[in-house]
């Protein structure tokens, strides 16, 4: 934006960003006290600001509510003074400090960081930092969490508030993992530092400080669907009218589309949302959006969504009337047309969209869908392959193999080779 720009150019002393712990001003080094004794503005939560002693001679500012539409002009209004912001933990870890840089560039900052709230919660449980992910569910829902749940993985989620454990217990309780074993620790190195534990399944604590960290030591249900961040879920995990990718297929289909953490999909025709569903589980940073001509179908979208745990799946209108009507698209990495391949000018609308380099795939069940993609690739080269799926139904007293509709796909990159 043009607010960032200007602040990433202006002149002026370089902002001091501090990490303080819940133990305060005792907690801190020689160095990072002395980048906020000598600041003239800081800035911080009130929470933040209570910690520091009488002695701070700086003009204290509370941050305002929302946040980050308020950065640029906070900052343009204190031009040229010796600014000072408070973090919690480590600035640069789920921290302000990452806004901060984006803002005005690394060079700008000197970041003093203490110990993160997942470093300390792994040094009070024994936990092998390195190996235990760490989902963020401040200002993002819950549901977050779901495709880090795995039986026997360890998981740290950072709270929005003290109402956060309670909604990670029900989380777990409705989604097949009631027997995990939850571990809140609040105010960590603090005077006020407490820790609590109870299973999912029975979870009845008070809710405590809003300060808090949550462990999750997972026990999976074996008699509930298994669902892992590996492409080809089971289908009885989404709901809907029955316009889905079956499993195998979709499996398939993501090896193609070949998702990469950052990357952006278009699904065009987006029937239960799958594709952009598993797309999106494949990595927490893959981002996607949906094409669904029916309205019903844009609600079961989100909803499926939601209730895999990737509620961030942007759901829109059909394919050619959004991206006619919008310039706010930006050139996706990869594009799957599962549905309206036989109306005029999706493909090359699509096609044309898609950076150079991007993959393109699209699956087709019908004699009409198949010959237009004899002819795509025809024209602009790539892959054709077609495969069968059967599954094993019981006839009788007997088994028989009940085929599902053969599916032709074509994979093609954008201005490269296979």
């Amino acid at each position: 934006m043009n607010g960032a720009q200007n602040i990433a150019d202006r002149d002026g002393p370089p902002i001091s960003v501090v990490g303080i712990g819940a133990d305060g001003w005792s907690g801190l080094g020689s160095v990072a006290r002395e980048a906020i004794s000598g600041a003239e503005v800081v800035f911080g939560s009130a929470r933040q600001l209570e910690l520091l002693p009488e002695t701070i001679t700086a003009d204290t500012r509370e941050w305002p509510s929302p946040l980050l539409p308020a950065l640029p002009a906070l900052f343009d209004g204190h031009a040229g003074r010796q600014l000072c912001v408070l973090a919690s933990g480590d600035p640069m870890f789920y921290g302000i400090g990452v806004t901060l840089a984006r803002l005005f560039g690394a060079q700008r900052l000197r970041v003093f960081p203490q110990a993160s709230s997942a470093s300390l919660a792994c040094a009070r449980l024994g936990w092998a930092l390195a190996e235990v992910p760490v989902v963020s569910v401040v200002g993002r829902p819950v549901e977050t969490v779901l495709p880090e749940l795995a039986d026997r993985r360890r998981i740290l989620v950072l709270s929005a508030d003290e109402q956060t454990p309670g909604r990670i217990a029900e989380l777990l309780r409705g989604n097949g993992f009631g027997e995990s074993t939850l571990t809140v620790l609040e105010q960590l190195g603090g005077p006020r530092e407490r820790v609590v534990r109870d299973r999912a399944a029975t979870w009845e604590l008070a809710a405590g400080d809003p300060l808090n960290i949550v462990a999750i030591d997972c026990v999976a249900d074996p008699k509930y669907p298994r669902a892992t961040r590996v492409p080809g879920l089971p289908d009885e995990l989404y709901g809907g009218d029955g316009q889905l990718t079956k499993s195998e297929v979709r499996a398939l289909t993501l090896a193609a589309l070949a998702p990469a953490p950052g990357e952006l999909l278009w699904d065009v025709g987006g029937g239960s949302g799958s594709i952009a569903i598993e797309w999106c589980r494949t990595h927490p940073s893959c981002r996607a959006v949906t094409f669904e001509r029916l309205e019903h179908r844009r609600r079961q979208i989100a909803d499926n969504a939601a209730a895999l745990g990737v509620p961030h799946v942007g759901v829109r209108a059909e394919v050619l009337t959004e991206v006619g009507k919008s310039t706010e698209f930006a050139p996706p990495d990869a594009i799957f047309v599962g549905g309206g391949l036989t109306r005029d000018g999706v493909l090359e609308t699509c096609w044309s969209h898609l950076r150079q380099g991007g993959r393109l795939v699209a699956n087709a069940v019908t004699a009409e869908s198949e010959a237009l993609l004899l002819n795509w690739s025809a024209a602009h080269g790539g892959e054709l392959r077609k495969f069968q799926i059967y599954r094993a139904e019981a006839l009788g007293r007997f088994t028989t193999w009940r085929p599902q509709l053969p599916v032709t796909q074509c994979v093609v990159v954008k201005g490269g080779s296979f």
